[in-house]
């Protein structure tokens, strides 16, 4: 019975603490955002946000109201709640553009869209979002102890992006639609040239080519072999000491081989047919 009394008597005195913590009718501007930095300090995200969202309902327009709303979306940030979070620090950019809170709230903007993108062969939706904003917070913000940092986020997101390309045209070799493979092989080498999977999609299109070819009627073999010759070419260009450049050589000779071989075949029906 005692025991129970103690359970009973700490269960009462925890209820009537947080009861204090909460905002109630008729408490001052400056009370319910006091009461709310409480939960937001405790770290109690969830009570923090709702209790946020009361003060800057009630005091939209005032300093006060201000803090609110930064500290919302940091409580939704905080709690992981990163698409709720992204959208309160994309309305506190919007109501206090000249804020002096505008430069952290536009990085942990994106932040949160780079927190919500997923592994390369979900959809990259959210990438794309961190990776434009990324981008635009560095425009905006040159001389930003947090450029830097930005700048790593961006190679990391592009180099997700160049990966789901890489991937989709590994996807398209495996099921025989050469054509369709050197197309994403393109898209990588194209839109993420300094990314770590261009070099390798560059030696893949040339192997698509290839196998294209190898699957063409004669009459288109030679026009598909050479685009196998153009890709090396890129390649030399764009990585002269690449580390897949023996594979690279490997496909070259095997398509100039098929370049002579067709040249032949073509020359001797020629001198057949006089």
């Amino acid at each position: 019975m005692r025991t129970i009394l103690i359970l009973l008597s700490a269960a009462f005195i925890f209820t009537s603490c947080r009861s204090s913590d909460l905002i109630r009718p008729g408490d001052s501007l400056e009370v319910a955002f006091e009461k709310s930095m409480n939960q937001f300090e405790n770290e109690n995200w969830s009570d923090a946000a709702r209790a946020f969202e009361t003060v800057v309902s009630i005091g939209r327009g005032t300093d006060i109201g201000q803090d609110a709303q930064f500290y919302l979306a940091e409580s939704y940030f905080n709690g992981r709640r990163y698409l709720i979070a992204a959208s309160e620090y994309e309305r506190y950019a919007q109501f206090y553009p000249r804020s002096p809170r505008r430069e952290e709230v536009d990085f942990k903007a994106a932040l949160s869209y780079y927190n919500l993108s997923p592994r390369y062969k979900l959809d990259q939706t959210y990438t794309k979002q961190a990776l434009e904003r990324f981008r635009l917070f560095n425009t905006r913000y040159p001389n930003s102890d947090r450029v830097s940092e930005s700048g790593e986020y961006i190679t990391e997101l592009r180099n997700k992006l160049a990966r789901k390309n890489f991937s989709a045209g590994e996807f398209y070799m495996r099921t025989s639609r050469y054509n369709a493979a050197a197309v994403y092989f393109d898209m990588v080498i194209d839109e993420f040239p300094d990314s770590r999977w261009a070099e390798r999609a560059l030696v893949k299109q040339i192997e698509a080519y290839i196998l294209f070819a190898d699957n063409s009627v004669p009459n288109r073999q030679k026009e598909r072999y050479e685009k196998a010759l153009d890709s090396y070419s890129t390649y030399l260009q764009l990585f002269p000491r690449g580390e897949n450049r023996s594979r690279a050589e490997e496909l070259h000779d095997r398509a100039q081989n098929e370049i002579d071989r067709i040249e032949r075949r073509d020359g001797s029906v020629a001198q057949s047919d006089r």
